[in-house]
């Protein structure tokens, strides 16, 4: 494994997913799970957020639109987190939503809809 590639991967991540949730992931990896997470944080995080070409505020967005139309909530749910700590704001996710909903469909808006709910009490109780 490239090992700069994972440090940048693993600073970027805590930067959007928070420190402290980053941490817990890595810690509880078993031997079975820990390839897969340096892997992948130093692939996703390092090289596929790890340039100045888009902006993290950006990224997120590009994200939330992506994970949204895949409907993988526990994933959106967090990366709704992260978005807000890269600079998204409230106004900016339920744009995003209304995309999904035009483009994915209205069950999936909804869905969005309540774990951003979530995700925005939890963000809002962190500060």
């Amino acid at each position: 494994m490239d090992n700069n590639m994972f440090e940048k991967g693993l600073a970027q991540r805590k930067a959007t997913l928070g420190a402290e949730y980053v941490e817990n992931v890595m810690a509880n990896a078993d031997d079975f799970m820990k390839p897969f997470q340096e892997a992948m944080t130093a692939w996703c995080w390092g090289f596929g957020w790890g340039d100045d070409a888009i902006d993290a505020k950006t990224r997120s967005m590009m994200n939330l639109a992506m994970i949204g139309a895949l409907g993988k909530m526990h994933e959106w749910e967090l990366h709704c987190r992260g978005a807000m700590r890269n600079g998204v704001s409230k106004e900016e996710i339920r744009a995003i939503i209304h995309v999904i909903g035009i483009y994915c469909g209205v069950p999936q808006a909804l869905e969005c809809f309540r774990a951003a709910n979530k995700a925005i009490a939890d963000y809002e109780n962190e500060k």
